[in-house]
């Protein structure tokens, strides 16, 4: 089984602050943290069997999707080395339209 290293793009940091902030302001920064930690837990342990989730070739070439705890949706992609975390989606955020409208199209 092969083990990538896992990077964030800038707008998946974003999102996960953005993310943090969000729950911060209506439960507390402690509920917030460890809700975001457990994303980033989860979203690290994509370094091994990396290739899971939904393929989107739709959206971009080798886009996957992923959910986490049935609120979360990440977008990744995957290649020799590397697994590459582009957006972190939260809640009833209709992530295709979001995509569609801030993510041109790039090649992984």
């Amino acid at each position: 089984m092969r083990q990538r290293v896992v990077i964030f793009a800038d707008q998946a940091n974003i999102d996960l602050r953005g993310i943090y902030n969000w729950l911060a302001d209506q439960a507390g920064p402690f509920v917030a943290l460890a809700y975001v930690e457990r994303i980033s837990a989860f979203i690290h342990r994509l370094d091994l069997a990396s290739e899971r989730g939904t393929l989107r070739n739709d959206l971009m070439p080798g886009l996957r999707i992923i959910g986490f705890e049935r609120r979360v949706t990440i977008a990744f992609t995957v290649d020799q080395n590397a697994v590459t975390i582009l957006r972190v989606f939260y809640g009833g955020k209709d992530w295709e339209d979001e995509w569609d409208e801030n993510d041109p199209p790039l090649t992984p």
